[in-house]
Order: structure tokens, then sequence, then C-alpha cells
């Protein structure tokens, strides 16, 4: 019925549905099974999940959490209703028996998690108090965006890119050990063999930390087709999780409740019998309980849903994923799906104060991401003041910082998947050890140590970013040839802290075995274009890539990284034996400032050309530029960009829209003062786009860049600088050609 027809009908209408399309009658045996809340005043979940009361209520908030999701997609005509309509008999038992810190990989899910912190009140928070306030900030700008987002209240991660969510639900175990973090995956990702090789690989390295639970929802179809998992047979599907060290496997099959004659492996259970619906939903509640249970109590664990996608709103099949601007509130299916689904004003009371009531409360108030995580102190870091003029390595001396980070936090975790020692950071194996269940001081391995080395750049990137984002301190090294294979979760994380309501460590990253260095390797290690993403990204208005030029600079860099918040911090260097340019003091005001000033010839009368440099192996043919431009009457001033985002103006960047906004950007006086020549030479190891800011402002009207071209085999770093055209011979010859 109406809205109005109930009004006029039935019980007064609690003010937070005032927008509900439909209202329905109340379900068989209503008033004998939902009297009252069956997670009473006090109460945490359903005190017995096999209770007749616990399953009735449970089958109330999955259609509440159906209708919602459907009412709301349809306000847009726009969205995605089917995937999370499958699930939400599962998520609404994951909500009754207490388990509230969820996160998904699945972003099309997004309505459906928002209808659940509507139900328990979480969206008060940001001004949604009725149905009638949801279409207006839904897939809105400062609303409820298309995909989840770790900013509304009471959601604990973002989810967008498929294969990312159970990172999120690994970091929050190893976090928070006496809580369960259930994760959603979708049958459409499955295809993907990251998903579950990035668990396994965790639980290997991290036996105890079973406390996340896989849910699977299996339903056929991925966007617009049939799922790649969707031909598997039941034991098929138990056996794929237990060969990824799954020890106990619960699946509920929709298909064995099914008495609507329904064809084909996956049902739709809103189909069933009232009395089959309840039996499967029995079926499920139980099955959660039990699947949690073994979770928690240390056996590594997945649940799979089974049934149709789309189950009880408007169509099923990949057809139910997306809602199409034809799909409004006015259309018959539309409609007729929101009637399937109705329910009666008491049972929306019912709903609201089951879910307001578990876990503690809403989750925009309970769950772990809504409390800033303490964080031990660290002491001050040991820097070295390595003498000027000196060789010294730089990801060395970064390592030693880290492994005093690791000493004085024991949750710090360092993630590499291509080994330390390969980037001359073996001292950072050597104080904190790689995890692993095989102790042998050859390879510095012990049960607990706190190096993570999967084979993998995404899970490396994806259990780094992930306790980052949760509130604890991590750091992810990789080759910068192959650091592209993770950086995806790393930009999702990053996007994340721009937007969230507290504070967290940074991201911090370090990429090592720059393109320069990599020669003989060829071009499948010669890939530094991860550089432009990273430039393109610093407009955003929280992300540093930083470039120190020696050994001192990047252990400040290191310090200035670790202890900033909300923010991405990637530095880029080299790990052979290199020149020392600056004193421990110069480097830490550099990296502040963003450049300094590594080499200025005497006062003279001849032109001055300015080198501006990213990178510290780019600097040896600059430096032998000098010497030839010198030598013809030049005068020359060699910069080193360090922290390239200070360079912008302040108009270049969405400083001021992200939480922990820096503010600080070099002054015109400053940077003339760096800057300004007759002839500005931008140069890079890497592409062009991290000299950017220096383009932008640069005041001279003859300036050029020599940049990363591409990758060949070569037998040193000085040829490959050639094949790319950064040489001191070419350099000069910009110069002469622009004078």
């Amino acid at each position: 019925m109406s809205t109005e027809a109930a009004a006029e009908t039935l019980s007064p209408i609690p003010d937070f549905c005032r927008g509900i399309a439909w209202f329905g009658e109340p379900l068989p045996d209503f008033y004998q099974r939902a009297r009252s809340p069956v997670i009473g005043e006090g109460q945490t979940r359903v005190p017995n999940p096999e209770a007749p009361e616990a399953v009735y209520q449970t089958l109330l908030g999955a259609d509440a959490l159906r209708y919602l999701t459907l009412q709301m997609t349809a306000s847009k005509g726009s969205g995605h209703p089917g995937g999370f309509a499958s699930s939400a008999d599962a998520y609404a038992a994951l909500v009754m028996l207490g388990y509230t810190n969820i996160v998904t990989e699945v972003g099309h899910h997004a309505p459906g998690f928002y209808s659940a912190m509507f139900l328990d009140t979480s969206l008060e928070e940001m001004g949604i108090h009725r149905v009638e306030d949801i279409p207006a900030r839904f897939r809105e700008r400062h609303g409820l965006l298309g995909h989840l987002s770790g900013a509304i209240p009471g959601l604990l991660a973002p989810a967008g890119p498929l294969g990312q969510g159970q990172h999120f639900a690994m970091a929050g175990a190893l976090l928070h050990p006496d809580k369960l973090f259930p994760v959603t995956i979708g049958d459409g990702g499955m295809g993907e063999p990251y998903v579950l090789n990035s668990m396994m690989h965790f639980n290997t390295a991290y036996p105890r930390a079973t406390n996340f639970l896989p849910v699977l929802v299996w339903n056929g179809f991925s966007q617009e087709h049939h799922s790649m998992v969707s031909c598997l047979s039941n034991e098929e599907m138990i056996a794929y999780w237990k060969a990824h060290g799954f020890k106990e496997v619960v699946l509920i099959d929709a298909k064995d409740f099914d008495d609507a004659g329904q064809s084909g492996a996956f049902v739709d259970s809103t189909r069933f019998s009232f009395e089959q619906r309840l039996a499967f939903t029995r079926a499920l509640l139980t099955g959660v309980d039990r699947a949690a249970k073994s979770a928690m109590g240390g056996t590594l664990t997945a649940f799979v849903i089974k049934q149709m996608k789309g189950a009880g709103v408007h169509t099923i099949g990949a057809k139910s994923h997306n809602l199409y601007p034809a799909d409004t509130l006015d259309q018959p299916h539309i409609v007729d799906g929101l009637k399937r689904r109705a329910l009666n004003p008491e049972a929306w009371q019912i709903v609201r104060e089951n879910f307001r009531r578990a876990g503690g409360g809403p989750a925009a108030r309970t769950v772990v991401t809504e409390q800033t995580l303490a964080l031990p102190p660290l002491p001050d870091l040991p820097k070295q003041d390595f003498p000027v003029g000196s060789k010294q390595v730089p990801s060395t001396a970064m390592g030693e910082l880290v492994a005093a980070v690791g000493r004085a936090d024991p949750r710090f975790v360092v993630t590499n998947a291509d080994g330390n020692e390969a980037s001359a950071m073996k001292n950072i194996n050597d104080a904190l050890k790689i995890r692993h269940p095989t102790t042998d001081p050859l390879y510095n391995q012990e049960p607990g140590g706190q190096v993570y080395e999967p084979l993998n750049e995404d899970a490396c990137a994806g259990l780094a970013a992930g306790l980052a984002l949760f509130g604890s301190r991590a750091l992810w090294l990789s080759y910068e040839s192959f650091a592209i294979n993770g950086w995806p979760i790393v930009q999702t994380v990053s996007q994340a802290m721009a937007e969230l309501r507290r504070k967290t460590p940074s991201i911090v990253c370090m990429f090592t075995a720059g393109a320069l260095e990599q020669g003989r390797n060829g071009w499948t290690h010669q890939r530094p274009e991860i550089e432009n993403y990273l430039a393109a990204m610093m407009r955003n208005g929280n992300v540093f890539p930083l470039f120190p030029c020696d050994a001192n600079v990047i252990q400040a860099a290191y310090e200035y990284a670790t202890n900033s918040f909300n923010k991405a911090m990637v530095i880029i260097a080299s790990k052979s034996p290199l020149p020392v340019y600056l004193t421990q003091m110069q480097a830490t005001q550099a990296v502040e400032e963003g450049a300094a000033v590594l080499y200025e010839s005497n006062p003279g009368e001849g032109p001055a050309v300015v080198f501006a440099v990213t990178g510290d192996m780019v600097l040896l043919p600059v430096f032998e530029a000098r010497d030839r431009l010198e030598a013809a009457g030049y005068r020359v001033r060699i910069v080193s960009v360090i922290n390239p985002r200070r360079l912008y103006r302040p108009s270049d960047v969405s400083w001021d829209t992200v939480a922990e906004p820096d503010d600080r950007f070099m002054d015109d006086e400053r940077f003339d003062a760096l800057f300004g020549g007759d002839v500005l030479i931008g140069v890079s190891g890497g592409p062009s786009a991290s000299l950017e800011p220096v383009l932008l402002r640069s005041r001279a009207s003859r300036r050029d860049v020599l940049a990363w071209q591409r990758g060949e085999t070569t037998a040193s770093p000085a040829e490959i600088m050639a094949f790319n055209g950064i040489t001191a011979e070419a350099m000069c010859e910009r110069v002469e050609a622009l004078t």
C-alpha cells in the first residue's frame, strides 16, 4: 500500500520512515515473532540464533535492506542494487549476530551499505534522518557517493576496484585480534587469483590472525554476464577455498530450500514460500554464527552464500546490476519490486531498533575506525650525518631508520615483494626479520618478524595501505618498475585519507632500483612512468612524491613522511653508492622547503644556467655538464627538486579540501632565488611531470627538459642515460642552443 494509505490504516509511521514510497501488510505471524526487538536494550546481538524470533527478525532486516537499496537507487535512476540484494540475508545475519566491523571489496554494494548505516542511525551524523533525505544526498557531492567511502559515518574503508577489500579485513584483524572483520566478496571478481592468494599468504605469515571472515556472495553473475565461477559445483567451490588454506568453508545454497520450482543452480530466496524463506534465513543465521565462531576460534574460515543476483529487487541476474535513467520510482517494474519487499511501519521500527543495538550501538560510534588508534611514541630517529663529498647508499641509510621505527612500534610492518636485500636494505631484515613460519637465521626469517614479503605487489601494497588507513604505521617497499602493480590500492587509500574525519598515519612508500640502475635487466626493470602518476596526484592535496638527492636527504625524507598524517608519501631513490651533497641539517630544511641548491658558480659575467633536477643518480651527468659549461664561460646553479609538491602555487593544489591540510608552498621570492636565471634546464631520471611546478612558475623564457623516454638493455647507467639523451653533452648542446 502507498504511504498515504498506510497513514490511514496502520500504526503511526515512525519519523525516520518519512519518504518510504510503499508500506506492506504485516508478514505472517508478525505479532507473535516481532512484538519487540529480539536484541534487547543493552544487548549487542541476538541471544540465540536458532530462536524463531531471531530468524524472523533477521528476515525483516534483509527485506528492509533490499527495499531501501532499491528505492535509493531508483530515486536517481542510477546505482547498483542487484549485487547487494543477493547478499542482504547474509549481511543482516552478520548485523544481528553483532558483527558490524564489515568491509567489502565490491564498490557496487554501496547502496546496501548505506541502507544499513541509515537503519542503525549512523547517517544521522551527516544530516540524513529520514528516508526522504536519502534521494537528495545519494550520488551527490557531500553525500552518499556511488561507491563506498570510509568518509561515510560507520563505514570502515573505501571500495572501488575489485580485489581490495580483503586487505582492509586482514589489517583490521591484525590490529584488533578481539574483533571479527567480515569482508563481502563478489563472485564477479573471483576470476582474479590475487584475492584468495593474498589471504593464503597472510595466513601463512600470521596464522593466529584468523579473525577475518570472507563472505563470498556467489550469485552467478558479474556486471554484464555470468561470473567466471558460475560453472563450479558446490564441492568445487569449497575445494577452491580449501586449496588456498581455508580449513572451514560454510556454504549455504538457496537452491536447497527452493519450493518455487526455479530452474538453474542459482535461485531467488524471496520467491520461496514464507516458511521456506524462514528456513533459509535460519540456515544463514546459524551458518554465519558457526563460521564467525570458527574464525574467532583460530580456524581460517570462509562463508559462502549462494543465491541469484538481484534476489528480491526489480529483476534478477546481470540485468539487476545497474539502474539506468529510465529505471525510476514511477516505473512498473520498480514499483512491483518495492511492493514485494514493502514492510509495515511496525516492522521498520523493529529493524531499526535491532540494527541500532547490534554491535553495541550505531556503527558510526562503535566500529574500530571511528576512533583514532593510539600510536606508540617514536624516539628521535638515529639519522647519520654523512660527510659531504662521501659516497653512500641512499636506500641503506634509510633502512637504519626503518629498523628504529620497527623496534619502537611492534605493530609496524614493512612489506616488500622483491626483497629488501635486492634494494640494499638488508639492514631492515637484520633488525626486524622476515615473517615466515620457518626459522632460518641465514635468511633473517622468524615467525614473529615485522617484514612481510609475499611475491605480489598487490598484497604488499594492500596490507601496508590497509594498516595505515586503520591507524597503524606501515611501509611499502618496491622496485619502481613493479610498483604500478600495487599502486591502485594506495591511490584508493590516499583518497580515503583525504576524506577521513580522524587522523591516521600516512601511507609511506619507497621505490628503489630506478630505471637508471637496471641496465642489464633491460626494459622490464626500467619503467619509471609511475612517477608521472604520482606527479599528477600531487594536485589532489595530500600526495607527496619525494626525490632525495643523497643519503642524508633520504633520511630526512623518511622522518618527514613517518611523522605525517593522512597523506601518501612516496620516496624514490637509488640503491647505489652516490655522492652526498647536503649536510643533515641542510637535508631537513630542503625536504620541508621543497628544493635546495647543490652547487652555484662564483659570481661572474656569463649567462646563468639553472638545472632543476629530480633524482639522485641523474645528477652525475648534470655535474659533468657543469664543468663543461663553466669552462665555456657560463655560470651554473644546480637545484635538487626534492619535494615538488611544495613548489606548486597554492591555487594549483586542492590542499584546503583534504584532512590534515598542508598549506606550505614556496613563496615567489624564494622560488626566484632558486630557479631564476637566463636558461632553465629541467632534468629527470624519470619522466618529466615531476618538474611541472618548476616549469609553471619559472620566469625563464628559455627553458627545456631532458627526461626519461624508454628502456633498453645496457651495460651501465651511463649507457641507459645516453640512450635517453640524458648526457652532459646533450645538456650543454641544449644550453648553447638556447643562448
